[in-house]
C-alpha cells in the first residue's frame, strides 16, 4: 500500500452512495456477495447487498462461509469466481450463419453489446491478474476484440486484504496483500474504536471525478496510519508462500522430477484448478446447429489443459498422462509464461488450493520440486570424481 495524494473516509452511507451514483452514470456494478452458502461476484443495486458480518475459512480443498461479528464487509477471502468471468466469459458466440432460401450461405459475426462495469471490491491479487489478461489478449498480434471491448469500459474498486486465508500466498508472488497501480479508487476497510469506515485512495482521474460525487471526509493522519498497519499486518499472516527461490529457473530443471509420479497419482485431471484461477485463459470453439441444418452458431467457450481433447492432434493427444498434464499446467503456470508474457502466471490468490476437490497445493508441490532438485544436486556434488 502506498499514500495517494488524494485520499478520503468513506462511511457506509457514503460506500451506499458510491454504488448507486454508478448505477446512475449507467454503470453494471459488480460486487461480492451471499448466495448458496458462500460468497460470489454478482450484479449490486446497493452497500447493502456485499457481505457484511460475513468470513471464510478456507484450506487446502475446504472453505466454509462464517458469521463475523465485527460487521465488515471485505473480510472475506476470494471465492471460486474471479473477474474473467465477467471480463473473458466462460461462453461467448462469435458468429451465427444461416442457410439463405436460394441455397447460400450468410454468415453474421456476433455484436453483442457489453455492460459498462463497475467492480466493486477487487483483491489486489485479482488486479494483478486482469493486468496479467489484458497482456495475454489485449497486447500481443491477436487481440479479442470482445475482452479488449469490456476491459476498456470497466471502472476498478480494489478492496485492499486485511484478513488473508489459509491459501492465500499473494506475498511471495508480490501480487498484495496493498494495491499500487492499475485501479480507479482503492478502499480499505477499518473497524476499531473509532468506527466503520473506508480509506478511500485515488487512483485515476474517473476514480477522482466519482468521489467528488459521494458524501466522504479528508483522510485523518490516525485513518490512515491504520490502514497502513492493517495491510502491512495481514503481509505477516499469510497462510501460504512459494519457496524463495526462482521459480522460473526451478520448474526448468525439474521436468524429469520424481514428484510429478507422486502428485499424477493424486490429481483427478478435473480441471478445476484452471477453471477457479484468474489468469487461465485458454478457449477452444465449437459449433452447433439446429434440427434442420439451416442455421449454425459458433461458441468460444474456456478450455482446460487437464482436457485430453486440449493436445490432440492425429493419431490422439499429446499429454495423455495426469503426470504430463499436470506438469504442463505448473511449469506454465511458473515458468514458460515468462517466455510468453513476459510475466509469472500465478498471483497468490490460493483458489487452486482450496477448490481442488483432493487439496492438491501449489505451493507443497514447489517446495517439493525445490527439495528434490536441492537433494539431486547435493547428491552430485558429494560423488567421487570417476578415474
Amino acid at each position: 500500500m502506498t499514500d495517494s495524494s488524494t485520499s478520503a473516509v468513506l462511511d457506509r452511507t457514503g460506500l451506499d452512495a458510491l454504488v448507486k451514483t454508478l448505477g446512475a452514470q449507467g454503470r453494471t456494478v459488480v460486487g461480492p456477495t451471499v448466495r448458496d452458502g458462500a460468497v460470489v461476484l454478482a450484479e449490486l443495486a446497493s452497500a447493502d447487498q456485499l457481505p457484511f458480518g460475513w468470513g471464510t475459512q478456507v484450506e487446502a480443498g475446504r472453505y466454509r462461509l462464517v458469521p463475523r461479528a465485527d460487521g465488515a464487509a471485505f473480510a472475506h477471502t476470494t471465492g471460486s469466481q474471479s473477474w474473467k468471468a465477467f471480463l473473458h466469459p466462460e461462453r461467448e458466440k462469435l458468429w451465427s450463419a444461416d442457410r439463405t432460401p436460394d441455397g447460400y450461405l450468410s454468415v453474421t459475426e456476433e455484436q453483442a453489446v457489453s455492460p459498462s462495469y463497475a467492480f466493486l471490491g477487487v483483491r489486489p491479487c485479482d488486479l494483478r491478474a486482469i493486468a496479467i489478461q489484458d497482456r495475454v489478449l489485449t497486447g500481443g498480434r491477436y487481440q479479442d476484440s470482445g475482452y479488449q471491448e469490456r476491459r476498456a469500459g470497466a471502472f476498478l474498486i480494489v478492496a485492499e486484504c486485511t484478513e488473508p486465508g489459509a491459501t492465500c500466498f499473494c506475498v511471495s508472488m508480490g501480487s498484495g496483500p496493498g494495491a499500487d497501480a492499475g485501479f480507479d479508487l482503492a478502499l480499505t476497510e477499518l473497524v476499531d474504536e473509532t468506527g466503520h469506515r473506508f480509506l478511500v485512495r485515488v487512483g485515476s482521474a474517473a476514480g477522482d471525478e466519482l468521489l467528488s460525487r459521494v458524501p466522504h471526509h479528508a483522510a485523518d493522519p490516525g485513518t490512515k496510519t491504520a490502514a497502513r498497519d492493517a495491510v502491512n499486518a495481514a503481509r505477516d499472516r499469510m497462510g501460504r508462500a512459494m519457496p524463495p527461490v526462482n521459480l522460473r529457473t526451478l520448474m526448468g530443471e525439474s521436468l524429469d522430477a520424481e514428484r510429478w509420479d507422486d502428485v499424477a497419482a493424486r490429481c483427478l485431471t478435473c480441471g478445476n484448478c484452471t477453471m477457479v484461477c484468474p489468469t487461465c485463459f485458454c478457449t477452444t470453439t465449437e459449433e452447433v446447429t439446429d434440427l434442420t441444418g439451416d442455421h449454425a452458431e459458433r461458441w468460444q467457450r474456456w478450455d482446460s489443459c487437464f482436457d485430453l481433447d486440449f493436445s490432440h492432434l492425429h493419431g490422439g493427444p499429446v499429454r495423455s498422462s495426469p503426470r504430463s498434464r499436470y506438469r504442463q499446467w505448473l511449469t506454465h503456470k511458473l515458468s514458460t509464461w515468462h517466455e510468453q508474457f513476459d510475466s509469472t502466471g500465478c498471483v497468490g490468490c490460493g483458489r487452486c488450493i482450496t477448490w481442488c476437490p483432493v487439496g492438491i497445493d501449489i505451493t507443497e508441490e514447489a517446495t517439493a520440486l525445490h527439495d528434490e532438485l536441492a537433494a539431486r544436486l547435493r547428491q552430485h556434488q558429494g560423488r567421487e570424481p570417476e578415474r
